[in-house]
């Protein structure tokens, strides 16, 4: 924007130079009749103006964020930092500050050679009214930043459609019984390769991987997946057959970013601990805002349900037919179970005797399980419910709190098609 401004400058000033400027002057000396002192005065004074909105557009910016690490998590932060609204209002206060440095140059006197380019000076005036808009957008947009639905929302949206990019409807044939007994059987056929950094691994070139295994006529097993932490010197791979040499670790180095953060490129779980990390916070003593948490779930519950639809690749990995259709990567990538506990362990954990997110966790899984048919998801979150019912059995006194959760209860066995175990009021406990 700052190189668009100084364009714009120097394009407009060199109109003025071709213009007939004596008679815009007499024609519309409203509007350009402005003397080479008035029009040094009025572009000073915009220029200073936008430059001390910009800071305080950056100190109201930087006042927010440190606002909404303490109050959700520091790992929303990249979500403001990426806000093109923000950078786009940060960048016309710089920009317009630019533009009006650079024809304030070009203005002269009468000793001087007169020169007063009327058409530059209005658009620095319009160029004003926007700066004034922008500041009264920006206030408003990040007043709205800051709430705790947007937040979630933000991070909602960006994990779904990540879910939609790794996780599309068709995904290619699973790998069968038999293509699954080809693997080495024996731990001791597995060779490691090790790590050359340390850090979160945020992508694999699946397959650079895949071509990598063939070229070397072997099996690749991931040992971390996407979104894991790994050591320099631990095992990020492991090969059958012979180990290989330092070539073919560099060339593995290569396939696997590895950096100092999580990001949503090829990691869905991220957005999913994102949003746990905020109900967590809301959960803790300190802050206690179960509105807040059960936004939480109940934003899980819509990524989990559009995740229980979903087709999810099978970790074996197989050659085109074309080339023998063996099996060469064993790849390591989430799995519904995972995310499901990824998203509601924590929250169940921490949410004891608070029958508010206790029953937004049961109608959560309620909601999941009318979108899979899948019996093994279905028994996950079986699973999930007896946890969550265990929890509440355990910390919930109020028999009346407890009635409700039955209710809900009841519906879910009725959707996944199984019993889960009952509740059942805990002994009242003097206060």
């Amino acid at each position: 924007m700052i190189v668009g401004a100084t364009a714009l400058a120097l394009g407009l000033v060199q109109i003025d130079a071709n213009l007939d400027r004596a008679g815009l002057q007499e024609r519309w000396p409203w509007l350009f009749g402005a003397g080479a002192a008035g029009a040094r005065g009025m572009l000073a004074a915009i220029a200073s103006s936008m430059i001390t909105v910009a800071g305080v557009a950056f100190s109201i910016t930087i006042v927010a964020l440190t606002l909404a690490s303490s109050q959700y998590t520091s790992r929303i932060l990249r979500n403001f930092m990426r806000d093109r609204t923000n950078q786009i209002v940060l960048g016309a206060f710089v920009g317009i500050f630019i533009y009006c440095l650079v024809v304030l140059r070009t203005i002269r006197g009468g000793d001087e050679g007169a020169f007063v380019p009327p058409l530059s000076v209005l658009v620095a005036v319009l160029l004003a009214f926007v700066g004034i808009a922008c500041l009264i957008f920006f206030i408003h947009h990040i007043a709205s930043g800051i709430q705790a639905e947007t937040i979630i929302k933000a991070a909602a949206d960006e994990t779904i459609d990540a879910v939609d990019r790794l996780f599309p409807k068709e995904m290619g044939e699973e790998a069968n019984a038999q293509q699954d007994a080809e693997m080495p059987a024996e731990e001791s056929q597995w060779h490691p390769v090790a790590a050359l950094r340390t850090g979160f691994i945020q992508g694999v070139d699946g397959e650079s991987l895949l071509k990598a295994a063939r070229e070397n006529e072997t099996v690749i097993r991931m040992e971390r997946g996407v979104g894991e932490f790994i050591v320099e010197g631990a095992p990020l791979i492991s090969i059958a057959g012979n180990a290989r040499d330092d070539k073919f670790s560099d060339r593995i180095d290569s396939i696997f970013t590895i950096d100092h953060q999580r990001t949503m490129l090829q990691d869905a779980g991220f957005g999913v601990r994102q949003i746990v990390d905020v109900a967590l916070k809301a959960l803790s003593p300190g802050i206690n805002d179960t509105t807040t948490a059960v936004t939480c779930v109940q934003y899980l519950s819509a990524i989990l349900a559009r995740l229980a639809a979903r087709r999810i690749e099978s970790r074996y990995r197989m050659d085109t037919a074309e080339h023998g259709g063996q099996l060469r990567v064993i790849a390591r990538g989430p799995t519904f179970d995972g995310l499901l506990a990824e998203a509601f362990d924590q929250i169940r954990q921490n949410a004891l005797g608070n029958v508010a997110v206790m029953l937004a966790l049961l109608t959560a899984l309620e909601v999941i399980g009318s979108r899979t048919q899948d019996p093994q998801r279905r028994s996950t979150l079986r699973v999930q419910a007896d946890l969550i019912g265990d929890a509440a059995r355990s910390s919930i006194t109020v028999s009346h709190d407890l009635d409700a959760a039955q209710s809900i209860l009841k519906g879910l066995d009725r959707k996944l098609a199984g019993p889960c175990k009952p509740f059942a009021a805990a002994e009242n406990q003097s206060s």
